[in-house]
């Protein structure tokens, strides 16, 4: 009997998985290599990930969406579940937005995806293993386990991709036409100022604070924490300072965003200076606000006066990159 070299965790609710998972299920059923687990919700994720170390995996293998990918990461991170040999993760793209699949070279149908991957562990791995920090993100100091992500975006992008989520993709139109009319919004709005129920929401103001240096306080149109290689644009990000943390952060000025897309898709920004656009790494973010808003991943969480949000490096992850 084969031992199964690949552990596939999956989300049927997830975006993709909604057409794509009975494929899938069929697929996996005929390949002796692989052990399929599903969860319907995340409170599941715990016993999944607890089952699949008994079965001592070569490559962990997350098929759903930015949320499915950081409740995995978040048990790996605050429970030892395989004693300190966690397997390399994969991603599959299976949400909406899949940031975290794009950054790691996976697209496409997830069925060649998951063939790629079985070659991968069949021909070694190590070409293919690619270090990861992660975001830890804590609500004030007393918190003592953190949610774990690779990108969370807060102010005014928070406002736009919950505008997005709660009224432009239960249009059902496909992912792309969403996020162009969300683009289209946005800029109408920067460009004229506009305002209005059909449209996002003024960002409130909000203080940021990164580690010992003076802190900002303002609207920010755009606030973005990652550790991903890739961002704006899909573009690469130079940046000042040093740490784990890649920071962008666009004061809420008429033009400012604008220019801050116009020089991602230059390939210019972080490399030339932005009027009002600021662009750091560092080990330490605090971000604290009367009910100001940030995504991690998917999952929402509020910065409040008193309790601010707190983001640190987590320890790397290894992570399993397909060849772009």
């Amino acid at each position: 009997m084969t031992t199964p070299r690949i552990a596939l965790l999956s989300n049927p609710c997830s975006t993709g998985n909604r057409a794509s998972l009975p494929r899938i299920r069929d697929y996996c059923a005929g390949q002796a290599d692989i052990f399929h687990y599903e969860v319907d919700e995340a409170e599941q994720i715990g016993e999944a990930v607890r089952t699949i170390a008994q079965v001592k995996p070569a490559m962990l293998v997350i098929n759903g969406g930015d949320g499915t990918v950081q409740a995995v990461l978040t048990e790996l991170h605050n429970v030892d579940h395989f004693d300190g040999a966690t397997p390399p993760v994969a991603v599959l793209p299976s949400g909406k937005t899949n940031l975290i699949a794009l950054d790691l070279g996976a697209q496409g149908d997830p069925i060649a995806m998951l063939q790629k991957l079985q070659a991968v562990v069949r021909g070694g791995i190590e070409p293919h293993i690619v270090a990861r920090e992660l975001i830890a993100l804590r609500q004030g100091q007393d918190d003592q386990n953190p949610v774990i992500g690779m990108f969370l975006g807060g102010a005014g992008l928070a406002d736009v991709m919950l505008y997005c989520r709660n009224r432009i993709y239960p249009l059902g139109l496909p992912n792309g036409v969403s996020h162009f009319l969300t683009a289209i919004a946005v800029v109408m709005q920067q460009l004229f100022g506009l305002k209005g129920k059909s449209l996002p929401p003024e960002p409130r103001e909000m203080t940021l604070s990164l580690g010992q240096r003076a802190p900002m306080l303002g609207r920010f149109s755009l606030l973005m924490v990652t550790t991903l290689d890739k961002l704006l644009l899909n573009q690469e990000m130079a940046s000042e300072g040093q740490g784990g943390l890649k920071l962008i952060v666009v004061e809420q000025r008429r033009w400012a965003l604008l220019r801050a897309m116009g020089a991602s898709i230059m390939g210019k920004l972080g490399r030339s200076k932005v009027e009002g656009v600021h662009i750091e790494q560092t080990d330490a973010v605090s971000i604290e606000g009367d009910d100001s808003q940030v995504i991690l991943d998917g999952e929402m969480f509020s910065a409040k006066i008193g309790r601010p949000i707190l983001l640190q490096p987590a320890r790397p992850l290894s992570f399993v990159r397909l060849a772009a």
